[in-house]
């Protein structure tokens, strides 16, 4: 669940959610203007389809151990981080501000505006596409999506989509287990 609220309400202070564990990586850069505007949903779990441990967070903050499971040798070069990890247990960890550039979306198209990094927030679930997420997990992404709707108002219900939206050809998460209208619905209420 999100903790450390204010008033019963988590805010954000210079990119920075307070309600967050904060756990900074050094994979991000600066926006090329101020804009956010997008909402794009993840799943990840390292190593694949395994969950707990703290390998989601080595990886974004380059420190993942090659040696720990043969799967990280595949993603060793690479250099990604997500704003924020939504944990099964509904903890959230923030990597980057929201103020700067994560690098999750890749190669990207949105409304035909391509590099979706450029203007949107990167949020990952611990999970598969073909395994359901938590209710723990649904209660945190929908506080922490209400807030950031709040403190990001160009960042509306139409402009939250998956990695699989943006990015059709390569990715496929977060997948068809999350309940795309049990999300929604829980932000119109």
């Amino acid at each position: 669940m999100v903790s450390g609220l204010i008033n019963g309400i988590p805010i954000i202070t210079d990119g920075w959610l307070s309600s967050a564990k904060k756990i900074p990586s050094r994979n991000f850069n600066a926006r090329p203007d101020n804009e956010i505007s997008l909402l794009v949903i993840h799943n990840i779990s390292l190593p694949p389809k395994k969950f707990g441990g703290e390998y989601v967070e080595k990886f974004f903050t380059g420190q993942l151990p090659v040696e720990d499971d043969p799967y990280f040798e595949t993603i060793k070069d690479l250099e990604v981080s997500s704003h924020l990890y939504i944990k099964r247990t509904g903890e959230v960890v923030q990597f980057v501000s929201f103020l700067e550039r994560a690098w999750h979306a890749g190669k990207s198209c949105f409304n035909g505006r391509n590099a979706c990094n450029d203007f949107a927030v990167g949020i990952e679930l611990e999970g598969a596409d073909d395994i359901p997420y938590t209710d723990e997990q649904y209660l945190s992404l929908e506080q922490v999506t209400k807030v950031l709707m709040n403190s990001y108002p160009k960042i509306t219900v139409d402009r939250i989509v998956g990695h699989e939206h943006i990015a059709p050809d390569r990715k496929t998460d977060p997948g068809q287990a999350f309940d795309w209208k049990r999300f929604i619905d829980s932000l119109t209420r």
